[in-house]
């Protein structure tokens, strides 16, 4: 059996309007408020040294800013809406050897931006759910002479069933197990013999999506939050691309997305946070990406 496209988008139109028939028998108008949180932390290092200085070392100046923000609210008997946001940005800047300083660099940058609609069905194990999310970043850097920005951007939408397997207060463990949609939305840099041009593309494949998340409270002064993203595609638009080359099944690959961030609060605000984040594309690199960040910095609790 061939999945394509117009198979995946029937299949996720056919569960959602399922779902929503059987959630329509049960709407109440009762509302609970918004459950909302947004946590905004600073975090830089500085050292510097004159011109006159020996010995061989040069400074260094680096900054991060993080903004974490959640918000779910139970809108009728059926159904339950939660967006979560997750923006980063830092830069590096050190020194030559003659103490003057380089342009600043960047060594973060996220986007990442999500919503998860739960249909509520009463005295079952699992619910049907759709979601959306956009990945991006602020700024692409891949390419000095022409920077850009928001490149490369991802959309997916998806649909199938989820579980609360454990809910406290703000503890929670939520799996979801769906078919998706995902967009890919770059802009490549053309150069010719006279021009450097930005070109837009766009692929798109799709298949099936697993996400598990986690947040719980290790003691009063520790939390963890863990996001584990798996995608399997079953089909790709630039298959034809790739045909006869090496690398014409790297799509088949699951795509593996691990994010891990313990923050410790050493007062009101101020925090440590260790951040790790695995990612394996075999589409990007035939072997697994680490990312690590530990920081020290100002924490401001906005909600």
């Amino acid at each position: 059996m061939t999945i394509t496209s117009k198979t995946i988008v029937g299949i996720l139109g056919a569960l959602i309007l399922s779902t929503g028939l059987v959630a329509a028998q049960e709407i109440d108008t009762s509302h609970v408020g918004w459950k909302k949180s947004l946590v905004v932390d600073v975090t830089t290092t500085q050292t510097a040294y004159s011109d006159s200085w020996e010995g061989g070392e040069s400074g260094a100046f680096s900054w991060v800013g993080n903004l974490n923000g959640a918000a779910e609210k139970r809108l009728s008997d059926w159904f339950h809406l939660r967006s979560t946001l997750k923006l980063s940005f830092g830069q590096t800047i050190t020194q030559n050897e003659d103490k003057s300083w380089n342009h600043p660099k960047k060594s973060t940058d996220l986007i990442d931006f999500e919503n998860v609609g739960r249909f509520l069905l009463h005295r079952a194990y699992i619910d049907p759910y759709v979601a959306f999310r956009v990945e991006s970043q602020f700024l692409n850097a891949s390419f000095t002479p022409k920077k850009r920005n928001f490149t490369p951007t991802k959309l997916t939408e998806s649909a199938g069933i989820a579980r609360r397997f454990y809910e406290k207060e703000n503890d929670l463990i939520t799996s979801r197990l769906g078919l998706a949609l995902r967009q890919i939305i770059k802009r490549d840099v053309i150069i010719d013999s006279v021009n450097i041009i930005t070109e837009d593309s766009t692929l798109t494949d799709g298949g099936i999506e697993s996400v598990t998340d986690v947040s719980l409270t290790l003691n009063h002064q520790m939390q963890y939050t863990g996001k584990l993203t798996l995608y399997k595609a079953f089909f790709f638009s630039g298959k034809d691309d790739v045909a006869g080359t090496p690398f014409e099944d790297d799509w088949k690959a699951i795509d593996v997305n691990w994010e891990n961030i313990i923050a410790a609060s050493l007062s009101k605000i101020i925090t440590v946070n260790f951040y790790t984040q695995l990612l394996y594309d075999k589409q990007v690199s035939k072997k697994g990406r680490l990312k690590e960040t530990l920081g020290i910095g100002f924490v401001f609790k906005m909600i």
